[in-house]
């Protein structure tokens, strides 16, 4: 006679997954807008969109992850800023178009249910959407047993944001002439780790808690740095001036993002020294023996978010963010590209 098997013995324990939808609910709750309908737990996130607020509204919507960054995270054994980078790679991109972050959904697979661990990569995915204004709606955890080696997991974002027709950002009303404004990122971001890893772990051979010479902290600290969220300061720009363009830069560096904005006409000239590279990427770049141009292609190389405005509004723009409190930098401008010129020009 077989042996009598359950879900638990294949690696799926259903007991333990209630106890962790029943440890999250508070924190998740503390993210619910008013147009929020519904608790925790549903098969669907519920959010009423109440028309009246919009004139001709259209939706925008983002998914992402956090890719190797999660590899830092498990080595560190550090797992309650991974879900502020989460919720950044998903918002920043809905925000770049001119739109509102509504609400965030999460997807979280591993080999097996950790409760504590769980609950920390959610503290974080809520303060993540605490700075970007949107709402935890719903999400999935999945146990998947033998998919997964011990303590691997995977993470997942999907955003939807809102913005009015008329003041959607796609780039298509940039010039000639307009400037370039850039945002200080406060590190890697989510972006370029595997380059990074290379270089830390297997080329310089540091431990994940190493200091170095030229970082403040150690290793561990400086990669998990969390993704900035730059919701504040621009639904302040985008309501208050005429903004041309957005772009977030995250995989692909400069190269490879300011491009998907630019009108085929136009070509971003940006300056070298106008702003400060971080010590993180010149000593990747060192110790590596990385190309520049390898590094703008990679890295945020100390930008995380470009603006591009008029001429005449610029002056007032940078005196806003400084109000803001923001470190920006006017970094290069918008000139007639002759092919074949590239798109972005590092001079």
């Amino acid at each position: 006679m077989p042996k009598k098997t359950s879900y638990k013995d294949a690696g799926v324990d259903i007991d333990r997954a209630n106890e962790f939808v029943e440890a999250i609910k508070p924190l998740i709750r503390t993210t619910h807008r008013k147009e929020v309908i519904g608790g925790v737990g549903g098969f669907g996130g519920l959010f009423h969109l109440e028309k009246t607020r919009y004139q001709d509204p259209i939706l925008v919507s983002s998914t992402d992850g956090v890719g190797t960054k999660l590899k830092i995270a498990q080595m560190a054994d550090k797992f309650d800023t991974i879900g502020i980078d989460l919720v950044a790679m998903s918002a920043n991109d809905v925000l770049v178009q001119g739109a509102e972050p509504l609400f965030f959904l999460d997807y979280i697979s591993t080999n097996e249910i950790n409760v504590e661990r769980g609950v920390q990569i959610i503290e974080g995915i809520v303060k993540g959407c605490r700075e970007a204004g949107c709402a935890l709606i719903g999400g999935e955890t999945a146990e998947m047993p033998g998919f997964f080696a011990p303590g691997e997991y995977e993470l997942v974002g999907f955003c939807v944001g809102i913005v009015e027709a008329d003041k959607l950002l796609d780039g298509s009303k940039i010039g000639i002439g307009d400037r370039i404004i850039g945002l200080a990122s406060n590190g890697l971001h989510s972006n370029g780790f595997s380059l990074a890893r290379k270089v830390f772990f297997e080329q310089m051979k540091l431990g994940i808690r190493d200091r170095v010479e030229g970082l403040e902290a150690t290793v561990d600290v400086e990669l998990l740095k969390p993704t900035r969220i730059y919701a504040k300061v621009v639904l302040n720009l985008v309501k208050n001036f005429n903004i041309k363009g957005l772009v977030h830069i995250t995989g692909g560096g400069f190269i490879d993002n300011v491009p998907r904005i630019l009108p085929e006409r136009c070509q971003a000239v940006i300056q070298r020294g106008t702003w400060p590279v971080l010590p993180v990427f010149k000593l990747l770049q060192a110790n590596g023996a990385i190309d520049e141009m390898e590094m703008f292609r990679v890295f945020n190389m100390g930008i995380g978010l470009m603006i591009i405005v008029t001429e005449k509004e610029c002056r007032e723009i940078m005196e806003r963010l400084s109000a803001l409190g923001e470190e920006a930098y006017l970094i290069g401008t918008i000139e007639k590209r002759e092919p074949p010129r590239p798109a972005v020009s590092i001079e």
